[in-house]
């Protein structure tokens, strides 16, 4: 029987600009917990994180525990809250400039230790709350607020960064698939291990994509989830760069591992959380 619906809302009011695909993570993202939560899971155990930029103010639009970190640092901090109570359901929210940037360092420890954490990234591919300076993932020639000429610079793609960091859950999502990217998120929750999301992420202040993830974005279905090299060869497909001629950019689920996590390899069936005194760790 499902779960007494749960007002995940909050009285914050919302300035992101009208028609932002954060409106729609924020949605798929709150049907993906109370889905969760109809299946058993605790609204109380989750917990959210975030940093800064437009996309680390979805914090405080969902009614869950949450910690707002220094800019780049929400994956650190939900390491923590994770090695604190391995119980809980961490989720880290971030931007593209803040993680493939600022934070980049922390994001691929995390996927290399296999953490039991999941990691949304609001990929709209520009530093938007400073109204558009570029980033990592920016195409070459991008005209912003630090490049009046165009961005000399060639992206880089995550998803190659994340399978070869270790992740062993890696997929893509498009905020204009609601469902879809719901349906990621709940599969990223429920993962044991570390989860990754890469979400395409119109801005449409400063780098407007609608139109062309549009006609691009295609699903990816049926694939062999824990076969590496086929992951390896949908996530080359769409190199964030070109649109390449008639190639579709692949969405969805690209690989798939089982393997044993950080936290438990650490703390064995320790759980900090419920004892009176600090454990004393053997390593």
């Amino acid at each position: 029987m499902p779960a007494k619906k749960i007002n995940l809302n909050t009285k914050a009011k919302n300035t992101w600009c009208p028609g932002c695909g954060n409106f729609t993570i924020l949605a798929a993202f709150k049907k993906a917990v109370q889905e969760l939560i109809d299946e058993g899971i605790k609204k109380e155990n989750f917990v959210i994180t975030s940093g800064i930029g437009c996309s680390s103010k979805i914090i405080d639009y969902i009614n869950l525990n949450s910690f707002s970190a220094l800019h780049g640092r929400p994956i650190t901090s939900a390491e923590g809250i994770k090695m604190g109570n391995p119980n809980l359901k961490v989720v880290a929210f971030q931007g593209d400039g803040g993680c493939y940037n600022e934070g980049i360092s922390h994001l691929i420890h995390a996927a290399k230790r296999n953490i039991d954490i999941t990691v949304l990234i609001h990929n709209n591919r520009n530093f938007a709350l400073t109204t558009g300076q570029f980033t990592a993932t920016s195409p070459q020639g991008f005209v912003g607020k630090s490049t009046p000429e165009g961005s000399i610079e060639k992206p880089f793609n995550p998803l190659k960064l994340m399978l070869d960091s270790g992740a062993t859950f890696i997929a893509r999502g498009y905020s204009g698939k609601i469902n879809h990217l719901k349906n990621l998120i709940k599969q990223a929750v429920k993962h044991q291990g570390f989860s990754f999301i890469d979400i395409l992420q119109p801005c449409v202040s400063f780098f407007d994509t609608r139109e062309f993830y549009n006609k691009k974005v295609s699903l990816v279905k049926n694939n062999k989830l824990s076969v590496k090299k086929q992951a390896q060869s949908l996530i080359e497909k769409w190199d964030y760069q070109k649109d390449n001629g008639q190639a579709k950019i692949p969405v969805g689920l690209f690989y798939k591992l089982k393997k044993s996590t950080y936290e438990k390899d650490l703390l064995k069936d320790l759980n900090p959380s419920k004892r009176d005194k600090i454990p004393q760790i053997k390593i």
